[in-house]
């Protein structure tokens, strides 16, 4: 069985030692970017190679044009994940320590973005593995480099030009993904510039998780997201956050949910304020 969007850590750790699977530890802290790789090499999932967000999953930032973790081009990405020796028709399983919220998402979406479907966020990531007594190990993990097996998806990214027509297109949802303080306008302490894209609606992220971490049930994100986009399918919503980073959850939750694949702004917030001319709301 193909896993595409959640995978439990009981079944994850059966497959602990099935040379089709593959894991991926992609811990990170926005406050301490060399934070995850440390407790990468401290303690992993055995097995798991490590994504670093701004060295593997993002591109330079260009001062003025882009936000803050710009995606590669797919020529870079998939460089990558060649380096990394992905099975070429197996599974791959994805964790970090922040409920998917980070990291673990950018590289589910990156493979989906590049054609390749059979990858899956672990659900209740590290927490949960370490809670079940899983096999852990410690230092830099080897595998063998292997051509990826790309196929693109140029269709999942909105431009910051095609975000600013959807947004007043009442056949499409533009869903901002970040606390429901920095939609209004307030507690902004990462960007310079505080509010949201006009006619966007808030969707904190964090209403996908169950306080112990894990997504809540299919059921209930599908009725959360329901009442976000009324008659509006999945395919027509575009979602953004800060960066582009964890505006991924929603759209793990929705694909989750049955709701179809929504698209992402990966230039997101950080990307929109750098034009002092295009229209902000608080």
């Amino acid at each position: 069985m193909a896993y595409q969007t959640l995978v439990s850590v009981t079944e994850a750790c059966k497959h602990i030692d099935d040379p089709t699977w593959m894991v991926i530890d992609a811990r990170f802290s926005l406050a301490d970017p060399s934070l995850g790789r440390r407790n990468y090499l401290e303690a992993h999932i055995a097995g798991a190679m490590y994504a670093h967000l701004d060295e593997d999953l993002s591109s330079p930032v260009i001062k003025g044009t882009t936000g803050r973790h710009p995606l590669p081009d797919t020529t870079r990405a998939i460089e990558v994940f060649s380096s990394w020796g992905m099975p070429s028709d197996g599974q791959v399983v994805v964790y970090d320590d922040l409920g998917g919220a980070l990291a673990a998402v950018r590289v589910w979406w990156m493979l989906r973005w590049l054609g390749y479907m059979n990858v899956a966020v672990l659900d209740g990531g590290w927490q949960h593995w370490l809670k079940a007594n899983y096999p852990v190990s410690s230092g830099a993990e080897v595998r063998v480099a292997a051509p990826f097996p790309a196929v693109p998806r140029p269709g999942l990214v909105v431009t910051t030009e095609e975000v600013d027509q959807l947004r007043l297109d009442p056949a499409w949802r533009v869903l901002d993904a970040r606390g429901a303080d920095r939609y209004r306008g307030e507690n902004e302490t990462i960007d310079p510039v505080a509010g949201h894209i006009p006619g966007a609606i808030s969707a904190p992220y964090a209403g996908n998780l169950q306080p112990d971490g894990r997504f809540r049930p299919a059921e209930e994100l599908k009725a959360r997201y329901q009442r976000l986009l009324g008659d509006i399918p999945g395919e027509q919503a575009v979602v953004y956050c800060g960066s582009g980073v964890t505006s991924i959850h929603n759209i793990l939750a929705m694909l989750h949910a049955g709701l179809g694949e929504a698209r992402l702004y990966a230039g997101s917030w950080s990307e929109w304020i750098t034009n002092p001319l295009r229209p902000i709301a608080r």
